[in-house]
This record gives C-alpha cells, sequence and structure tokens, in this order.
C-alpha cells in the first residue's frame, strides 16, 4: 500500500528537492511530475476520477505554484512555499473529508476487489486514515509556516519537519491497515464457522 502512496506523493517530493535550485525550478519539477502521473493514471491505466482526487488537486497545486513563481519570482509569498504546499495538502485532505470521500479511499480501492471497497468498513477504515494524514499535514504546515518564518535558513529542521509530516502519516496507515484486514479475516472466518440455521 506504501508504495501506492509514495507514487502518490512524487510530485511533492520532486517540488522538495527541486526547490533547493529555485522556487521556479522546483515549480515546473511538482507540475511535470503531477502531470505524467495524473496522465499516466487517468489516460493509460483508466483509474476513474473520483479515485484521483490527491492526483487532480496536486496538479492543480503545481499549476498556481508554477504560475505564481513565473509572474511574481520575488513574492514573499514564495518564502512559505513548503508550508503552503503541506497546507494545500491538508485542505484536500479536510475537504475529502467533509465531502464523504476520503482520499485514500481512491488509493486503497486500486488494491482490494470491488466488494471490499463497497463495504462500510472499507470507508471507516479510510476515513481514520484520512484523518490522520489531514492531522498530519496539518501539524505539518503549522510547524514549517513557523520555521520559515524564525528561522528560515535552518535547513535540517526544514527537512526533519517534511521527513516527519509524511512518515508518521504513512507508518500509521501501514499499521492501521494491516490491523484492519486482520479484523476483517478474523470476523470472516467467525462467520463462516457459525452453523447455519
Amino acid at each position: 500500500m506504501l508504495k501506492y502512496y509514495g507514487r502518490t506523493f512524487l510530485p511533492w517530493i520532486a517540488l522538495a528537492i527541486v526547490s533547493d535550485f529555485g522556487a521556479l525550478a522546483g515549480a515546473i519539477a511538482g507540475l511535470v511530475a503531477a502531470v505524467v502521473l495524473l496522465a499516466l493514471d487517468r489516460l493509460r491505466s483508466g483509474i476513474a476520477w473520483d479515485a484521483l482526487i490527491l492526483e487532480t488537486s496536486t496538479t492543480v497545486y503545481m499549476a498556481l505554484l508554477t504560475a505564481l513563481s513565473f509572474a511574481a519570482p520575488g513574492s514573499p509569498v514564495l518564502g512559505y512555499g513548503a508550508s503552503l504546499a503541506i497546507a494545500w495538502l491538508a485542505v484536500t485532505a479536510w475537504g475529502t473529508l467533509a465531502a464523504g470521500r476520503p482520499f485514500t479511499a481512491g488509493i486503497a480501492r486500486r488494491q482490494v476487489a470491488p466488494e471490499i471497497a463497497a463495504m462500510e468498513g472499507f470507508r471507516r477504515v479510510n476515513v481514520v486514515i484520512t484523518t490522520a494524514w489531514a492531522a498530519g499535514f496539518t501539524v505539518t504546515a503549522i510547524a514549517l509556516a513557523c520555521v520559515q518564518h524564525w528561522a528560515p535558513h535552518s535547513t535540517a529542521v526544514l527537512v526533519a519537519c517534511k521527513i516527519a509530516g509524511f512518515t508518521l502519516p504513512a507508518v500509521f496507515t501501514a499499521r492501521y491497515s494491516a490491523k484492519a484486514r486482520e479484523r476483517a479475516t478474523a470476523a470472516a472466518t467467525t462467520a463462516a464457522a457459525q452453523p447455519s440455521l
């Protein structure tokens, strides 16, 4: 499951790494990665749009950031690029929860049978996982904004915040998903063992 998350966040990783060479370079790298991944998922793999919420949101953000970087390269807003990027992810995650369509469900649906994806338990698990990502993004965005405001040259702290902001929700996702699968398997085994009436 984590390989799907890593792939989904690839444009953000490209943005973070290439931004060391300038805001415009990072924005373009993120946009190119986002467009390529969205095209591969949608056109080549035929993944439905409702399963590409995060990818679509990522592409919109990268396009807006690229436009801003071209139009106003000296904008002070670009100095908060890391926190703005994570804040965008937080808004996207919270928005999908508010809309009743947790973004992690789209990723998870690619790995399970349709009958499992249609179950209420699948949706509940993804609400919990999306909430963890949304909370992680929110805390990370606030932490990055504070560092970028008060200690913008503290590269090690910025990197540590970014790593923690993605690693902690990813670890939670892996563990919570494994526990949910164990519970589902145990419930199915118990149901199968019950004598039919």
